[in-house]
């Protein structure tokens, strides 16, 4: 993938326009906690939701595509177009079912640990070159996102089990920044988002079903919850997102996501009457200074 291993301070239109992209990207799914919280249904029925109802939009966009770009030839096409899925699904899961077990701020902020797993994955099995440059801007951005989640004191409010969850749902979208990257490579963005979107209600179906049982929100105002989820977290979210890491590095694309906390404190405090402190504002000034000093490095994947 020659695009993403380019110097990340190259200023392409490509890369301009995958920047911007991965920025609405991040902060439409930084405001899936909120549709999260004032969701009808369980952890796991909302993360169903997510998924299935964001199948409208994009297999509306499908269609009106005249060239959906190479198809898959072989049964492991197939499996690595699924394996996204999976992967999100238990992420989903995984980070739904923490944010009912611990604190919320411990739960956005354990699951953000995804950009370390990424690195480290990356790193280890596909041998990136990460600059300490980049390094000291994953370090700022990971703590401004403890100072704006309240600073390491808040991390312990939350329930020991959940954290782990947390940080269980942070692997497993590592893992699953790490598969769309390389399907990038080869398959179009909508052809990547309807598989691996598909998949993943597939998977989360049964949890939720088995689990809570009560899959259905009560009335229009659930489903106006859910539906916001899935067409903007998740069609808008994770679309922009695909598009964005054909041009730009895994590494790089899941620390800029950081900016999801950001996104979902400012949210909190227009919606939900959650104040913005100082902490908090300085948190995001910290996460913003670490991502722009990134932006500087060079990152190979």
């Amino acid at each position: 993938m020659s695009q993403a291993a380019s110097t990340l301070s190259e200023a392409s239109p490509s890369n301009r326009l995958a920047l911007a992209a991965l920025i609405l990207g991040g902060a439409a799914i930084g405001g899936s906690p909120i549709f999260v919280r004032l969701s009808e249904v369980g952890p796991m029925a909302t993360a169903f939701w997510r998924v299935a109802l964001a199948l409208i939009p994009i297999f509306i966009v499908s269609l009106m595509k005249k060239d959906a770009g190479a198809k898959p030839q072989r049964l492991s096409d197939y499996g690595m177009l699924i394996l996204p899925g999976v992967m999100l699904s238990l992420d989903l899961a995984a980070w739904h079912l923490s944010l009912t077990m611990t604190s919320v701020a411990n739960a956005t902020l354990l699951a953000n640990l995804a950009p370390v797993f990424v690195t480290v994955i990356a790193i280890v099995f596909f041998g990136a070159r990460i600059s300490g440059v980049f390094l000291l801007g994953l370090a700022l951005a990971l703590a401004g996102v403890v100072v704006l989640k309240g600073g390491p004191a808040a991390i312990g409010i939350g329930d020991l089990s959940g954290d782990g969850i947390a940080m269980i749902a942070a692997f497993f979208y590592a893992c699953y920044i790490l598969a769309i990257g390389r399907l990038r490579s080869r398959f179009d963005t909508i052809r990547i988002m309807m598989w691996s979107t598909a998949s993943a209600a597939i998977f989360i179906f049964p949890i939720g079903f088995f689990y809570e049982g009560q899959m259905l929100p009560a009335g229009l105002y659930g489903w106006s919850i859910l539906f916001g989820l899935a067409f903007i977290s998740h069609a808008g979210g994770q679309v922009a997102i695909t598009y964005a890491l054909a041009y730009l590095p895994p590494a790089f694309s899941s620390l800029t996501l950081l900016l999801q906390p950001v996104i979902a404190a400012i949210l909190a405090w227009g919606l939900l009457n959650e104040a913005i402190g100082t902490m908090q504002a300085l948190g995001a000034a910290v996460v913003l200074a670490g991502i722009l000093v990134a932006r500087a490095s060079r990152v190979q994947v």
